[in-house]
């Protein structure tokens, strides 16, 4: 137990968290945002709200987590290549499990955000150190 602790309480993982959460608090700001002052439509929203979250982590989890040193342009669009697509794969997995649990399971908005959110940054994490960003 004591070994499974330390491998989880690293450097790493922590700040991972902490820009996770950061992460998070962009998305659900931005989907907050969308509905409540422009009354745009809850799905359409969550889908904006992704894309602005995606940009943001993958600055902060180049630069303050994995602290990657690509550089020109050729390697830098790939890691944004394969960030991306981790990315884009984990949307998909958001976009599901959010349309489940706000239209088929009738939970409220937010608390299907919350939800789907838990299980995307565990996802993203596994995605961004193995395939984004593996060294």
């Amino acid at each position: 137990m004591k070994s499974l602790i330390k491998k989880l309480c690293n450097k790493e993982v922590i700040t991972y968290t902490i820009f996770g959460v950061l992460t998070t608090v962009v998305s659900f700001v931005t989907l907050f945002i969308l509905v409540h002052f422009f009354h745009l439509e809850e799905n359409l929203s969550n889908a904006i709200s992704i894309i602005a979250a995606v940009i943001f982590a993958y600055f902060t989890n180049k630069h303050f987590v994995f602290h990657t040193k690509t550089v020109g342009l050729k390697e830098n669009l790939s890691e944004f290549s394969k960030f991306a697509l981790g990315r884009a794969f984990s949307m998909i997995v958001e976009l599901v499990g959010f349309y489940i649990l706000c239209n088929l399971a009738n939970i409220e908005y937010t608390i299907s955000k919350i939800l789907i959110s838990i299980i995307i940054i565990i996802l993203n994490y596994f995605i961004s150190k193995f395939f984004a960003f593996k060294k």
